[in-house]
């Protein structure tokens, strides 16, 4: 079966009811047949489900269905996305050991690596996704993890997946790769060479911003050092929730077609703008990586970044005078959203850090909604109007 069909036809659970869609097992705890089963199943001999912090028939439901999109042997899954890019690097990493990584990274990641992981003498170098020839240079003897963003958040620069895998392979180093804002219907990391696959499942995942989650997925030997640490910490997906984001898997592939049209031909629209500085989108052929986009993208995405003339206040305005956008944070819904990244998702990045990953002021993130596209187009224009 395509991806499509397995996101679909993938049902893992259903009771004696036989029930056409897989039912809710809102439970904190499972019974043991006897107290041998119970040893049984914490001494990891026979398969089976003993508590929902560890796992639950919702929760691997989910697990299953992203590890047949992504191409990946095992998977847990997460309370949100950044637990999941948390636990990620906490399991893998010790003191003494040193993670490179793309620059361009969302506030919070950039935040872990920063300011927490060095708390346990974790290291950290950051290489710039414009210079890959030079990342070889930046390798230690304790370098561990490769971690990396591609398309970035939210300036939307991308990495050569394939040049990522084969340094790694080279150099024994575990390539994590961040795909929230790919899908594992638009890109595949594994496929050129990643260890591992984070995604926000609160983003496309859900595609209508009901649920937070987040999910690691990748080879199997290191989600297994991954789930006895989130086994042990807790940061582990609501059953609810998953079975939320279970469901959502269902329509990921066609949200994704209509969320990349929809932002192509708003990208294409504001390239004509002369408000507008700059129109970043991975499929415009404007875009200095087009090609790179095309070879390892199917689709360009949802998301679009855009400088506008005037500088803060401007884009203030701008945001201020959208009338049927959202404002807010989130992304990857199917209600259009409009954020400043300066002012909110990478406040707390320092203005130089901002700049060399492609933030300024005037930077906006528009993240393209399943609206009609000519009522997205008519609503930021109108609010570059109003914001003159």
């Amino acid at each position: 079966m395509k991806k499509e069909t397995k996101a679909i036809r993938t049902q893992t659970e259903r009771s004696k009811n036989r029930e056409h869609s897989v039912p809710l097992y809102l439970t904190s705890s499972f019974v043991f047949d006897s107290a041998e089963h119970g040893r049984e199943l914490f001494a990891e001999e026979v398969d089976g489900n003993i508590y929902s912090r560890f796992s639950n028939p919702n929760t691997s439901e989910f697990i299953t269905k992203m590890c047949n999109l992504e191409n990946a042997e095992d998977g847990f899954a997460f309370s949100s996305g950044m637990a999941a890019v948390f636990g990620t690097l906490a399991a893998l990493l010790s003191s003494g050991d040193h993670v490179l990584s793309s620059r361009a990274l969302f506030g919070s990641s950039h935040q872990i690596l920063t300011q927490i992981l060095p708390k346990w003498g974790i290291e950290y170098t950051y290489v710039d996704a414009k210079d890959q020839s030079d990342w070889e240079k930046e390798i230690k003897p304790n370098t561990k993890v490769l971690f990396i963003e591609t398309p970035s958040n939210p300036g939307l620069e991308l990495i050569d997946l394939e040049m990522a895998g084969n340094l790694c392979k080279k150099h024994n180093i575990i390539l994590v790769v961040d795909n929230c804002f790919a899908t594992p219907i638009i890109q595949n990391p594994i496929d050129f060479g990643a260890d591992l696959v984070t995604h926000s499942a609160t983003k496309y995942i859900d595609g209508q911003g009901r649920v937070i989650g987040g999910i690691t997925v990748g080879r199997k030997d290191l989600i297994k050092d991954i789930r006895f640490f989130a086994r042990q910490t807790g940061p582990s997906l609501s059953p609810f929730n998953a079975w939320i984001l279970s469901k959502s898997l269902e329509t990921l592939s066609v949200r994704m077609e209509k969320h990349s049209e929809n932002a192509l031909k708003l990208a294409e629209f504001l390239s004509n703008e002369n408000e507008i500085d700059l129109v970043k989108y991975p499929f415009l052929s404007s875009h200095p990586q087009h090609d790179l986009a095309t070879k390892q993208m199917k689709l360009g995405g949802g998301i679009i970044t855009i400088n506008i003339k005037g500088g803060f206040n401007r884009a203030q305005r701008f945001i201020d005078s959208v009338e049927m956008a959202s404002i807010t944070a989130n992304l990857g819904d199917t209600r259009t959203i409009v954020t400043h990244p300066a002012s909110t998702t990478h406040s707390k990045l320092s203005e130089n850090e901002r700049s060399l990953v492609g933030i300024n002021s005037s930077t906006i993130r528009i993240s393209v909604g399943l609206e009609n596209v000519e009522d997205i187009k008519n609503d930021i224009q109108q609010a570059i109007e109003r914001s003159k």
